[in-house]
C-alpha cells in the first residue's frame, strides 16, 4: 500500500496531530501526523472459534485492512487471541490485532497476560468501563496493562453507550444556563468531554500522548461532521472516523462516503472504518473496499489501479464495454496481492474501458492505458491507447482477452524491476 501519500485539505496543516505506532513484531502502522490515513475493519466471527477469526482476519488484511478488531468480551475469547496471533504469523499476516474490550476489560487484560501481550492495542469505551466509584479504578486497571506491555489504546466512545451519568450532570448544568444549549448540543459537549476526559485520566496514570487515539462515533452524517471539527479544534490525540452503524449497501456505503469526505478533506481523521452491515453471504471485505475506494476518490491514497468506464447511453446497446470493464476491474483486484511487492506503485495506474466514439479516445488518451471500443453503428474496432497514443486498433471476438493482455504487459514493463544484463 501507499505510505507516501499525506492527507490533505483545508485543515491538515493547521492541526498537526500527534504520531502513535502500533505494531506487531516487524511491522509498524504509524497514525497520525503525517502518516497516510490508515483502513481499519472489524471481525464479526465468535473469537472463540481461533481458527475462523484468523482466517477472516487474513482475508480482511489482504483485502487492504491495516488494522482488525477482534472482539474480547468473555474468558474463552481472552484464551483465543494467542492462538489467533499464532496461526496469523504462521500464514504470514503480521497485520496488528486490536482487542474490542466493553464491561470487564479491566478482567480480562489482568487475568490473561498472554491475551494482553498479543494484542497490538486496546480499545476501551469510557461509557463501559463501570459505574460510581468503580469507574475510575477499572479503567485505570486497563490502562496499567496497557503500560506493562507497552501498548496504546484507543478512547471511543459511542453516542449509544455514552456515560449516562456525565450526560445527566451536563444536562442538569445546561438547563440551568440563562441561554440553554439544545439536548443534541450538549450531546455533542458529552461525547467530546468523555473522550478527552479519559484520555486526560490516561495521561495522568503515565500513558505517553502519542499512545492514544481517540473517537466519538455516531450513526448520523451531520452529527458525525459537528463532532469531529469541534474534536479535532480542540485536541492533537489522533482521531478515528466512522459512523457507528453505518447501515446495509448502498445506503450505508453513502452516509459512510458523505461523513468521511468532508471531514477527510478537511484534513480531519487518521483512521477510518465503515461499518457496514454485510448483506447474507456477503463477504466482510466489503466494508475495507469501499474504505479503500473513500480515500483514493479523494486522492488521499492509492489501493488498487483506478479502472474509469462510462455509464453507458443510446450509443452503447452492446454490453461488452461493461463486460470488459468488469472483468479488467476484477482481475486488477485479484492481482494485487501479489503485485504490491512484485510491482510498487502499480496501485496508480490508470485504465480506461470506453463504450463508444464520443469520450471514448479522450478518455483513453488521458489514462495510463485505454480501450475505446465500438458503439453502436460504428465499425467494429477497438483503438487501444498507451500514455496517450494510439499503438494498436483490437479487432474480433478475442478483443477481452487481448486487451487483458496488453494490460499485462504494460504494467510488467513499466512497473517491474529492470532485468539485468
Amino acid at each position: 500500500m501507499d505510505t507516501s501519500a499525506k492527507k490533505i485539505g483545508a485543515g491538515a496543516q493547521a492541526r498537526h496531530s500527534l504520531q502513535a505506532r502500533i505494531r506487531w513484531q516487524d511491522n509498524v502502522v504509524t497514525v497520525g501526523g503525517d502518516a497516510p490515513v490508515r483502513i481499519q475493519s472489524m471481525t464479526n466471527t465468535d473469537t472463540v472459534d481461533a481458527v475462523g477469526t484468523a482466517i477472516q482476519v487474513k482475508e480482511l488484511a489482504l483485502a487492504g485492512s491495516e488494522l482488525v478488531r477482534i472482539t474480547v468480551n468473555t474468558p474463552e475469547a481472552a484464551q483465543a487471541v494467542p492462538y489467533i496471533r499464532e496461526q496469523l504469523d504462521r500464514m504470514g499476516i503480521a497485520v496488528p490485532l486490536i482487542g474490542d474490550f466493553h464491561y470487564n476489560g479491566h478482567r480480562l487484560l489482568s487475568e490473561f497476560p498472554d491475551c494482553a501481550q498479543a494484542l497490538s492495542k486496546y480499545r476501551i469505551n469510557p461509557g463501559n468501563v463501570g459505574k460510581g466509584d468503580k469507574k475510575d479504578k477499572q479503567f485505570g486497571q486497563m490502562i496499567e496493562a496497557a503500560l506493562r506491555w507497552d501498548k496504546p489504546v484507543r478512547i471511543g466512545v459511542n453516542w449509544g453507550s455514552l456515560d449516562q451519568e456525565l450526560l445527566a450532570d451536563m444536562m442538569d448544568s445546561n438547563s440551568r444556563l440563562a441561554q440553554p444549549l439544545t439536548a443534541k448540543e450538549v450531546m455533542y459537549q458529552a461525547l467530546i468531554s468523555s473522550a478527552v476526559g479519559s484520555a486526560e485520566l490516561a495521561q495522568s496514570m503515565g500513558m505517553a500522548p502519542s499512545q492514544i487515539l481517540i473517537s466519538c462515533k455516531v450513526s448520523g452524517v451531520q452529527d458525525l461532521i459537528a463532532v469531529y471539527r469541534e474534536l479535532s479544534r480542540t485536541t492533537r490525540y489522533p482521531l478515528h472516523l466512522g459512523l457507528t452503524e453505518a447501515g446495509m449497501g448502498t445506503k450505508g456505503t453513502v452516509a459512510s462516503a458523505a461523513a468521511l469526505s468532508v471531514l477527510l478533506q478537511e484534513g480531519i481523521g487518521d483512521t477510518i472504518r465503515i461499518s457496514l452491515t454485510p448483506a447474507p453471504g456477503e463477504s466482510r471485505n466489503q466494508e475495507v473496499v469501499v474504505a479503500a475506494e473513500i480515500l483514493q476518490a479523494l486522492g488521499l491514497r492509492a489501493f488498487v489501479p483506478s479502472v474509469t468506464a462510462c455509464p453507458g447511453c443510446g450509443r452503447t446497446t452492446s454490453t461488452t464495454f461493461q463486460e470488459l470493464t468488469q472483468q479488467i476491474d476484477n482481475f486488477l483486484r485479484d492481482q494485487m496481492p501479489v503485485w504490491r511487492a512484485q510491482y510498487p506503485g502499480v496501485e496508480s495506474l490508470k485504465v480506461a474501458v470506453m463504450g463508444c466514439i464520443v469520450n471514448g479516445p479522450g478518455e483513453s488518451k488521458h489514462a495510463d492505458i485505454g480501450i475505446s471500443l465500438p458503439g453502436t453503428g460504428e465499425a467494429p474496432a477497438a483503438p487501444v491507447y498507451i500514455d496517450g497514443e494510439k499503438r494498436m486498433t483490437l479487432r474480433g471476438d478475442g478483443i477481452a482477452t487481448e486487451f487483458q493482455t496488453v494490460v499485462e504487459n504494460y504494467i510488467r514493463q513499466r512497473y517491474g524491476a529492470p532485468q539485468p544484463s
